[in-house]
């Protein structure tokens, strides 16, 4: 059995691995915050300059109005995943970074 222990709100509990994968975590670079949940990224996407984005109610949506940037994320924190993260980190160069749990 492989997994990882993880400590929320007071309850320690074993999050399944069955395919041996490893979690990935975002970073906050400038002050070493691990992101674990959407409000946590707004408010630094929101400092970078980006705006929510309210075209699509399936999806969390951010926009740049001096880029053409659109990030996009799964309405639920527990869908965000690896291919999620990588694409804020493109397109935040030396602000967010992805690394295993």
């Amino acid at each position: 059995m492989s997994g990882v222990w993880v400590f929320n709100n007071g309850v320690i509990r074993l999050v399944e691995n069955p395919a041996g994968d490893q979690r990935k975590v975002l970073v906050h670079l400038p002050s070493g915050e691990v992101i674990t949940s959407y409000s946590a990224l707004e408010r630094i996407l929101t400092r970078l300059g980006w705006e929510r984005y309210y075209d699509n109610p399936n999806m969390l949506q951010f926009h740049k109005a001096s880029s053409l940037d659109l990030i996009s994320l799964p309405k639920d924190f527990s869908k965000f995943k690896s291919i999620h993260m990588y694409d804020i980190v493109v397109k935040n160069p030396n602000i967010f970074h992805v690394r295993d749990l």
